[in-house]
């Protein structure tokens, strides 16, 4: 019995001793996930500077994926003195093809990276609970390594497409109700743009940690629950 616990032993410290990429891979995605999640939620993604003061008194607007937002010291809209923001609708004709990918592929990669935070934490729970057994721990790992990596390059297309919007000051055509010129006269990058690359690159490095695994085979002998 006292050998038999012994070769248990070595062979969960054999499992760990592989594993500790993989629980980089976790810290690493879940620091990913929560900048993906707070990317959406930034209204800075464009950056745009008007003439026109009258309306937008800073002669700043903050255009992002679900409104627009700008500071205003006339009564502008029931409820707004100071801050105005217009949310945008599914129904929104005027709206950029880069604004509604990012709409979408960002609620993508939120659900995505779940998937493979809830993937890494079943086979990092098999592991440090000393179950050998190979289909309950090196699936797991790369599942949520291919879940990581989708979820970083659903965010990295919307964040490189409207980057690529600032940089050539593409226009929208806003409608008159948002008080907002269709043409600022000129925009830069927003906060929203470097979280998501960072979220892209946190979220990369996890997955290829993940997919990187592989089942010690000192292990691989025996099935313990």
């Amino acid at each position: 019995n006292s050998s038999l616990k012994a070769g248990d032993l070595q062979r969960m410290n054999s499992l760990v001793s592989t594993s500790h990429l993989q629980l980089a891979a976790f810290a690493l995605g879940t620091i990913g996930w929560i900048l993906c999640t707070v990317s959406m939620g930034i209204v800075e993604w464009r950056v745009w500077h008007v003439d026109n003061t009258t309306v937008i008194s800073s002669g700043i607007a903050w255009v992002g994926i679900w409104k627009v937002c700008f500071i205003s010291y006339l009564y502008v809209s029931p409820g707004y003195r100071e801050q105005f923001c217009h949310k945008f609708s599914g129904y929104d004709s005027f709206i950029p093809h880069e604004i509604y990918a990012a709409q979408g592929l960002l609620l993508l990669a939120m659900f995505m990276g779940l998937l493979g935070l809830a993937a890494t934490i079943f086979a990092l729970r098999n592991v440090y609970m000393g179950v050998t057994h190979k289909p309950l721990i090196a699936p797991f790992f790369l599942v949520g390594g291919f879940f990581y990596i989708s979820a970083g390059l659903c965010v990295l297309i919307p964040v490189s497409w409207n980057f690529y919007s600032v940089t050539h000051n593409q226009s929208i055509a806003f409608p008159p109700s948002f008080y907002m010129p269709s043409s600022p006269a000129a925009q830069e990058a927003g906060a929203a743009i470097p979280v998501g690359i960072v979220a892209v690159i946190l979220l990369l490095l996890s997955g290829t940690f993940s997919l990187s695994y592989r089942f010690p085979m000192t292990a691989n002998t025996i099935t313990k629950s």
